[in-house]
């Protein structure tokens, strides 16, 4: 137990002096560590309640899901109908009381449309159910109803895609360490730590980014267009900026090719205004849609449109076949930016609304910050005092552990790009109180092998040796607890739960691994043969 070989005093010499080194930036200014290269900037993250920040709570209205569930089974029927073999004619079809009803013209082929239906279903979850009920209904209608379990596994697969955009978004906003947790069936909280001014961040999250490109109907009656009616097969859209006067259009329903289809869109100037705009390049299907509609269209308008309202209605010109196209609108940099941020990331597949928004200013973070410098000074002089009053010689040793420990957390969570919060601090605080409880039960177990008549080595020795065991079987079940917390935990406490797990494992370290390298240390050099504990 006392004897170390010199690789593994290197080795432990190296570990902790790795762990101080990585806890140095975090006590500098990031100007300073901005300097340095990539992998020296390694430092401990502050989150919202200590740097001050946004906080947003985002709804989701089910509805919206439902909705677009109806509108894709909707196509997915129409296309399988009209591509198989036979073709089945069927009438229009109606979404009244939630549920897709549509009649087919040849009753002789109910049934074979009702075959290729199903298999349009999909099982919803674990439920053993199905997202759609297929019945018939007067023997020649065909009626699709969503069922509980589907709409339920829809709303959870949306609400987890959302989270993701959401995630994506505020990582282009190039912020550190945002906290985005969903809460309950279909609320989202989002906490951004350093973003003072929350309007820029609503701005961001409230766009669906929903981009399409539909050609506009230009036999659409105009009168009837304000009026919000339009001819079969096209829909009225809002146009704030139609050169027409009119803050209407009309334009076809069906999609030429979809924002699902950009890998990439950048704010730009346009070349004929230098104002800003926003370039999109589509992947190779979506490039070949849009060259082929453009071709076969060249002289006639087609609509730009973001969240069911049209940004611009330009004209076709000549084909577009590079894959590429620009959008132009009234942008600003700023909103120009914040499209293209929105378009890279992905549509949401839902609309969230601000329920909640708080900002936390950098003033109650400071304070936060030095009350928690001034506990954790309070609780480690306190500690320091006691340990050397207790053991002496012996007390020093673990103080010296307990000022590594401090320092060797701090360079495991910079390393890790952990964010500490006040509840990380209460568990900063924890565990330098903790911290020399493995200590304490192996001087008394020092102790009480002196008392039994062991010569000084042996005492030390096998103090070590019997107190490692209980001393890592009772941090075994704290790293339980944690783990827990951390897992299924959220915020607050798994701010909590990481700093205590950290702060478990290295203080075992420096605690019992440290300190008997120093011990042995000093027992080879002194020889004591008596022992002051």
């Amino acid at each position: 137990m006392l004897t170390f070989p010199r690789w593994k005093i290197t080795l432990i010499l190296a570990v902790l002096g790795i762990g101080i080194l990585c806890a140095v930036p975090s006590f500098l200014p990031e100007r300073i560590t901005s300097a340095w290269p990539g992998f020296a900037q390694v430092r401990v993250n502050l989150g919202l309640d200590l740097s001050g920040g946004s906080h947003l709570l985002l709804e989701a209205s089910t509805d919206d899901v439902t909705k677009a569930r109806l509108t894709n089974m909707e196509d997915q029927v129409r296309t399988e109908l009209r591509r198989g073999d036979p073709r089945i004619a069927i009438g229009d079809i109606s979404r009244r009381d939630g549920k897709l009803s549509f009649m087919v013209r040849n009753p002789a082929q109910v049934d074979a449309a009702v075959e290729r239906i199903r298999p349009l279903t999909q099982g919803a979850g674990m439920t053993g159910q199905r997202d759609f009920d297929v019945s018939v209904v007067d023997s020649s209608t065909i009626v699709l109803a969503p069922t509980d379990a589907g709409i339920a596994n829809s709303v959870n697969s949306a609400m987890e895609v959302a989270t993701e955009v959401i995630r994506k978004r505020i990582d282009e906003l190039g912020t550190r360490e945002p906290s985005i947790v969903r809460q309950g069936e279909n609320r989202i909280v989002v906490q951004v730590p350093g973003l003072q001014d929350p309007k820029q961040l609503k701005d961001l999250l409230g766009q669906t980014a929903k981009l399409e490109f539909k050609l506009v109907d230009f036999t659409a009656n105009p009168a009837e267009v304000a009026q919000g009616r339009a001819p079969v097969g096209s829909e009225v859209l809002p146009y704030p900026g139609n050169p027409a006067g009119v803050p209407f259009i009309a334009v076809k329903r069906q999609v030429m090719v979809s924002g699902d289809e950009l890998t990439d869109a950048t704010q730009v100037y346009d070349q004929q205004n230098n104002l800003p705009a926003v370039s999109i390049r589509f992947n190779a299907w979506g490039g070949r849609k849009f060259g082929k509609v453009t071709s076969e269209n060249v002289d006639r308008p087609f609509a730009i449109i973001l969240d069911g309202q049209v940004l611009s209605a330009p004209n076709i010109n000549e084909p577009i076949l590079g894959g590429t196209a620009q959008i132009s609108g009234n942008f600003t940099v700023e909103s120009a930016n914040q499209l293209a941020i929105a378009l890279r990331s992905g549509k949401l597949p839902v609309a969230l609304k601000v329920v909640e928004e708080r900002t936390v200013g950098p003033q109650l973070g400071a304070d936060s910050i030095r009350a928690g410098i001034i506990a954790s000074v309070v609780a480690a002089g306190a500690v320091a005092v006691f340990m050397f009053l207790s053991y002496g010689r012996f007390g020093l040793y673990a103080n010296l552990a307990v000022v590594i420990n401090i320092l060797v957390i701090l360079g495991v969570m910079g390393l890790l790009n952990a964010t500490l919060t006040l509840p990380g601090i209460a568990g900063f605080v924890l565990t330098i109180g903790t911290a020399v409880d493995a200590n304490v039960l192996i001087y008394e177990r020092i102790r009480e092998e002196r008392r039994r008549g062991r010569g000084v080595v042996q005492a030390i020795e096998f103090g070590y040796k019997e107190a490692s065991r209980t001393i890592f079987e009772a941090n075994v079940t704290h790293a339980i607890a944690g783990g827990i917390m951390l897992a299924l935990g959220s915020g607050p406490v798994k701010g909590f739960a990481i700093v205590l797990l950290i702060g478990i494992a290295t203080s075992v370290f420096t605690a019992v691994t440290f300190t008997r390298l120093i011990v042995a240390t000093w027992l080879r050099r002194a020889r004591p043969t008596e022992l002051h504990i």
